[in-house]
Formats: C-alpha cells, sequence, structure tokens
C-alpha cells in the first residue's frame, strides 16, 4: 500500500533557467533581437547626428541676429530664420522621443513574445516527459521566492530531467547549443533589459 502511494506521487526537478539560457530556439530568438537592437540604435544615433548639427547651425543663427555689421531687415530675417529653426529642433525633439519610446516598446514586445513562445515549447516538453515518466509534479530549482531564496531548498539528481529534456529539445537543431548566449547590447535609448525566464 505504500509503494503504490509513493509510486502515485513521483516528483522530479527541473532547472528552467538552464532550459531557457540552453535551448536554441532561445539563443536565436536573442540573435534576432540583438540584430533588432543594432538596427534601432543606429537608427537612433542617425536621429540625434541630425538634431545636434541643426542644433549647432541655430546656435550660429542666433551668434548672427546681434550682429551689429548688418542692416535691421537682415537682423529680422536673421531673427526669424532662429525661430523657425527653433521650431524645427524642438519637432525634431519631439519625434526622437517618440520613436525612442516605440523603439523600447518595440523590443520590450518582442523579448516578451520570445520569451512566452520558448517557455511555452519547454513547459510542454517537460509536461510530456513528466508524464511520460509517470511523474506526478515537476518542480523548478531555479525558480526563486518573492524574498530571493530558493523556492526549492534540497533536490537529489536522481529525478532531475533537465539534462534529458535539454536533449529532446536541441535535437536537430541548426545553431551550436554549446555556444554561450547571447549578451544583448543595451541600445543607447535603453534601460537595462535581461531575457531571463
Amino acid at each position: 500500500m505504500g509503494g503504490s502511494a509513493l509510486a502515485q506521487n513521483k516528483i522530479a526537478t527541473v532547472d528552467l533557467r538552464k532550459l531557457f539560457d540552453n535551448y536554441y530556439k532561445t539563443k536565436l530568438a536573442q540573435a534576432a533581437i540583438q540584430e533588432r537592437a543594432s538596427q534601432l540604435d543606429k537608427d537612433d544615433k542617425s536621429m540625434r547626428d541630425d538634431f545636434n548639427k541643426a542644433n549647432d547651425d541655430y546656435q550660429q543663427l542666433l551668434a548672427q541676429e546681434n550682429d551689429q555689421a548688418i542692416s535691421d531687415d537682415e537682423r529680422d530675417r536673421r531673427k526669424q530664420s532662429a525661430a523657425d529653426k527653433l521650431k524645427q529642433l524642438e519637432d525634431r525633439k519631439t519625434a526622437i522621443d517618440q520613436y525612442e519610446r516605440q523603439a523600447q516598446a518595440t523590443l520590450s514586445d518582442q523579448r516578451q513574445r520570445m520569451r512566452d513562445s520558448v517557455l511555452k515549447e519547454i513547459q510542454t516538453a517537460v509536461s510530456a516527459k513528466a508524464q511520460a515518466e509517470g511523474y506526478f509534479l515537476v518542480f523548478d530549482t531555479a525558480a526563486e521566492t518573492v524574498n530571493n531564496t530558493a523556492m526549492v531548498v534540497y533536490h537529489g539528481s536522481e529525478n532531475d530531467l533537465t539534462d534529458e529534456i535539454l536533449k529532446q529539445l536541441n535535437a536537430g537543431a541548426p545553431i551550436d547549443t554549446t555556444a554561450p548566449a547571447v549578451t544583448i547590447p543595451t541600445p543607447s535609448f535603453m534601460g537595462t533589459f535581461t531575457n531571463s525566464p
């Protein structure tokens, strides 16, 4: 009777962080995000360079509008040119701010979709493996509590499914799965972000 109850309550563990970080689809998605982030950063830098050049032009116009060696009409035209240039600068600054907000939202959305998709595939693989081997429950050994302490304090390695599932997930991978995870550089206009599960 005791053996039967124990068999029905088999418990296994997985390291979800290891599965996520070493799954080839995570690496492919991270490379795609890195490429997109680099392009957005390049575009942002170009916009900022244009803004800085226009700001230099504006500063020159300001310096020229008070030149006493020119006629009053010319000074008035230069003042109007400076005012027009200031309006253009304000419009460019607004456009840059909007672009940066949109770029940040785009990258955040892409990261979230990638994370959700990869985690769903991993969870499906874990569920299939657990059901096939008769496990009642599978704990994530990488999980932490809200207090940043380990959720699972102790586990033996005999029921850890991580390596088997990782091997299954990476079977037929089109890339080298032993390569380290891609570190995505933070674009200059964004705060720090992570790619953890």
